[in-house]
């Protein structure tokens, strides 16, 4: 199991300080720099950034961030999750990367999804009846800049190519694309029909659930003459010294943005009850060390992924709290996976 990848997920949420006060937009992004850093301290491989448009969230550029981040470490894989390819030119997006892989030294990784919030659209100027063709397109000829060869495209919602090559290129002649699922069975075609590797974003109910996603990635990916990679998956979760701790820092804050997206969305407020019940038996993976291990390991054991990327924080926990969260990620509950899986 030693070739098993752990990440470290973030949409850039606006954390406190430890007196309980909002922090600056600039300082948030400034946190999630230092917990990159400290992720390759401490042992972890991967680090996604989300892309948002919402006052929540400070992270809007993914690249831009692990740009800085890249930087200031050495070996971690920096990332996107997810880029929203349908709000945006696929070849800014191939540049942007490819500089950030420059930058890196090998170590960009672009996750591309459709997205579940919808505000890059009206802000970017995108007609969001147009939903599905823009992703359908823009990963057609994303999948053709990675070729690194002069591009001749045609499609109904961008300007044409012909014979254009961009630039710069990058220096391994290949950037790590992914596509992120939520759970359709036409994108995990569409992931395979292109050959990219498949990351399952699994945030509620019982992981298992998505065994068939994988088994369908596998036999589309037969179908298609292309390669079956292996699947990466990413649960949001927190851990702190106790169980009791995890809970108690995450769950108030975690309310907040819930409830918050959830009227956007016509649901309920969520009761404690329900936050409760996903820690036991779902796909929240909030807890001590030992308690987020045995949780992990059985997931990844019962879907046979290759990578697990935990969304270190969801709402507005506080800095000390978060850190401490990345700290004891890397050092205690990577290694304990391992050594369950190996036993």
């Amino acid at each position: 199991m030693s070739d098993l990848v752990f990440g470290l997920d973030t949409f850039g949420d606006v954390p406190v300080d430890d007196l309980g006060n909002p922090v600056s937009y600039a300082r948030a992004i400034r946190q999630v720099v230092d917990e990159a850093v400290l992720a390759e301290e401490t042992g972890v491989d991967a680090l996604a950034l989300g892309e948002h448009h919402r006052p929540e969230y400070a992270i809007s550029t993914p690249e831009t961030v692990l740009a800085g981040i890249a930087t200031r470490t050495n070996r971690i894989r920096l990332g996107s999750g997810v880029t929203v390819l349908s709000s945006d030119d696929p070849v800014r997006v191939f540049q942007r990367f490819s500089t950030l892989d420059a930058l890196s030294n090998g170590r960009a990784e672009v996750i591309l999804g459709r997205g579940s919030f919808t505000e890059s659209f009206p802000l970017f100027g995108y007609d969001l009846s147009d939903y599905d063709v823009l992703f359908e397109e823009k990963i057609e000829l994303f999948a053709k800049l990675l070729e690194e060869k002069p591009v001749t495209w045609t499609g109904t919602k961008r300007a044409p190519l012909k014979n254009a090559d961009v630039f710069p290129k990058t220096e391994s002649g290949h950037l790590t694309t992914w596509v992120g699922v939520g759970g359709s069975p036409q994108s995990v075609i569409r992931t395979a029909r292109y050959g990219f590797p498949l990351m399952l974003a699994i945030i509620g109910g019982s992981p298992e659930r998505f065994a068939p996603y994988i088994d369908l990635y596998q036999r589309a990916a037969e179908q298609f003459g292309t390669i079956a990679h292996p699947v990466g998956m990413h649960s949001p979760g927190f851990v702190a010294d106790t169980d009791e701790e995890a809970r108690e820092l995450h769950w108030p804050h975690y309310k907040v943005i819930r409830d918050r997206i959830g009227a956007l969305r016509g649901w309920p407020p969520i009761r404690r009850e329900e936050y409760e019940a996903e820690i036991e038996h779902g796909s929240s993976y909030i807890g001590s060390p030992g308690t987020v291990a045995r949780k992990m390991a059985r997931a990844i054991k019962a879907l046979g992924v290759g990578r697990f990327d935990l969304i270190y924080a969801s709402g507005a926990q506080p800095l000390s709290a978060r850190l401490r969260a990345v700290e004891l990620y890397g050092t205690r509950v990577i290694p304990m996976v391992r050594d369950i899986l190996a036993g």
